[in-house]
Parts: structure tokens; C-alpha cells; sequence
């Protein structure tokens, strides 16, 4: 996660797109604890790679291992040099069992990992393969192929950025025989090339099927994300005892933090609203609001509003980073 999210600002010039919330949690949190549910079993580890983020993101992110019972470490990706580059980052934490997980993206999965198996790719069935990498299969259903942006149509199953690999020291061998002998792909090291050459070996990966893929690249595909998330979640306790709804109609789903104070509003449906955050006399609808942000006299749908923001506007559909005023 060391990238800078360039496709997500203003929202990333001043949080990593990492650590912006989906249904009141950081995206990075969200994975993590997909990722746990899915491995069915404690994680002992959970590395991040980082870029230089900060202290307080360093805090936050060990914070994140710690809800789901892991040891957080923190390594440093300080040249953009590609995939394989980044995860041998953390040299020291390949071995054994290892998930990899680049994170930008959600998923939701209905099934259990099973690590019987060599090695697991995370695949979604996509209308557009020639934007994703993607894999093709045997009969059998291993893993015969890994194609990058495919000119010519191959395969619908794109790489969604989640792997399983049940020997870790082998993966690093293999990340590391790419920058011992300068292979590079586009100009970079990609893991994608240490996947051809484990499979020429003899390594064996299956595809694992999850039932849905939601990206968080830029601010429209990460309201959808938002909305989605918050249907899953919708059983769920999602209004903090502590929030303030006065004269307000609320759609549900929505998440609504801590502190927040709602007066003369309709808020809802797949609306988050952070902590401290306070909304008057607005209407609201498929949306994030973050921390301590006030709006007021406003129409907001599909829209993403930063921390610290003030908004008092007509209808829109804007996208605004932190701490702006808006009048």
C-alpha cells in the first residue's frame, strides 16, 4: 500500500487512500478483516507496506492487526519499482502461510481457504479483461496462464490483487531471483513474472471465486463501495448512541459516528457520516461525509466530502478534499 492514490484525490493528499473509510472503517481495516474471515483461522502477522505515511499512520495501521488478534509490522517501499519489489519488502515476514493483498480493492467471498493447495489466486469475471490481468485454466481448473492487459480476448477472470501462497520462503526466492538478474516487465518487477516461473516449475494454483470485487480507484467507484458495504453491514449496529438526530428522517442504511449532530435533515439511503461531523437543514443521499465536517444548506448524492470541511451549497455531486470551506 505504498502508492500515493493519485486517482482518488484531493482525498489522498492528506490521508493514504489505505486508511479513507468504508462504513465508518479505514478500506485497509475492511480487508484485513475480510481477509481473517476468509483464512477461517488466527493470523499471526499482518505486514504493511507503506510508503513514507507518517507516525500516525504507522499507529493506526499496528492498530488495525491488533482488532483482529494479529502482530502488525511496518516495512518501506520507497521507490515505485513494482509488485515484486513491494511485497519482498517484507522479506522478513515471507514464511510459512502468506496472504498477499494490495489495498485498493474489497471483496466479498463465500468460501473458506483451503491450504492444501500450493497457491490461491483471487479471480472476479469481468466485461473488460483487456484493463486486468487475467488467468486461464485447464480442465482441471489450475492456473495455466497469467496474461497482463490482454489485446486479444483470452480470459473473463481477472486478478483481483489477493493471493495464497503456502510456502512463503519459496515466494521470496522467487521475488528475489527477479531483482538479482534485472527482470522486469513495463519497466518494473512484477509478481506476476514470479508466478510464471513457480508454475513452470511445477507449482499449482487454483483460482479462488469470490462473489463480488468493489474497487476503491477513484471517488465514484468508492461511494459505490461504500453503498455496497453498508447493505452487506445493514443487520448491524451502524448509528453510535452518541449521534444527535433531531427533526431528521434517516434511510437507512447509513453509518453515522460518533458525536455527529443531524438537525432538519434526510439522510440516506448508503450515506457514512463520520465522527464529529454535523448536517442541517441538508438533504443526503449515497455519499461519505468524513470526520468533523460540517454542511449545511446542501443537496449532496454520489458525493465524497473530506475531514474538516465546511459546505454550504446547492444541489451537487462533488467530490472535496479536507479541510475546505465551500459557501
Amino acid at each position: 500500500m505504498a502508492g500515493r492514490g493519485t486517482r482518488l484525490r484531493p482525498h489522498t493528499l492528506t490521508v493514504p487512500k489505505p486508511l479513507l473509510p468504508i462504513a465508518g472503517k479505514p478500506i485497509v481495516q475492511r480487508l484485513v478483516e475480510d481477509i481473517v474471515e476468509v483464512c477461517n483461522e488466527p493470523v499471526e502477522e499482518i505486514a504493511f507496506i507503506i510508503g513514507d505515511f507518517g507516525e500516525q499512520v504507522e499507529k493506526d495501521l499496528l492498530a488495525v492487526a491488533k482488532k483482529v488478534g494479529s502482530q502488525g509490522k511496518i516495512y518501506y517501499q520507497d521507490k515505485p519499482l513494482g509488485t515484486a519489489h513491494a511485497i519482498l519488502c517484507a522479506k522478513e515476514s515471507l514464511s510459512g502461510n502468506v496472504v498477499v493483498a494490495f489495498a485498493d480493492t474489497l471483496f466479498k467471498a463465500d468460501f473458506k481457504l483451503d491450504k492444501k493447495h500450493e497457491g490461491m489466486i483471487w479471480v472476479e469475471k469481468v466485461q473488460n479483461p483487456s484493463s486486468y490481468g487475467v488467468i486461464k485454466t485447464d480442465k482441471e481448473g489450475f492456473i495455466t496462464d497469467f496474461v497482463e492487459k490482454p489485446t486479444e480476448f483470452v480470459s473473463d477472470l481477472a486478478i483481483i490483487g489477493i493471493y495464497y501462497f503456502k510456502d512463503g520462503e519459496y515466494l521470496r526466492r522467487e521475488l528475489q531471483y527477479l531483482l538479482d538478474n534485472d527482470i522486469k516487465d513495463k519497466g518494473e518487477y512484477q509478481l506476476t513474472n514470479a508466478l510464471e516461473n513457480m508454475k513452470r516449475k511445477g507449482t499449482k494454483f487454483v483460482p479462488g471465486k469470490i462473489t463480488e470485487w468493489l474497487d476503491c480507484g477513484n471517488k465514484d467507484t468508492t461511494v459505490f463501495t461504500n453503498q455496497r458495504y453498508l447493505e452487506y453491514i445493514k443487520d448491524t449496529k451502524l448509528v453510535a448512541d452518541s449521534a444527535k438526530i433531531v427533526n431528521s428522517t434517516i434511510i437507512h442504511p447509513v453509518y453515522i459516528g460518533e458525536n455527529v449532530e443531524i438537525h432538519n435533515a434526510v439522510v440516506g439511503p448508503h450515506v457514512s457520516i463520520g465522527d464529529n461531523s454535523k448536517v442541517k437543514n441538508s438533504v443526503i443521499q449515497n455519499s461519505i461525509v468524513q470526520q468533523n465536517t460540517q454542511i449545511e444548506n446542501a443537496n449532496l448524492k454520489n458525493s465524497m466530502i473530506g475531514s474538516h470541511v465546511k459546505y454550504k451549497k446547492e444541489a451537487a455531486d462533488v467530490s472535496i478534499g479536507d479541510y475546505n470551506v465551500v459557501c
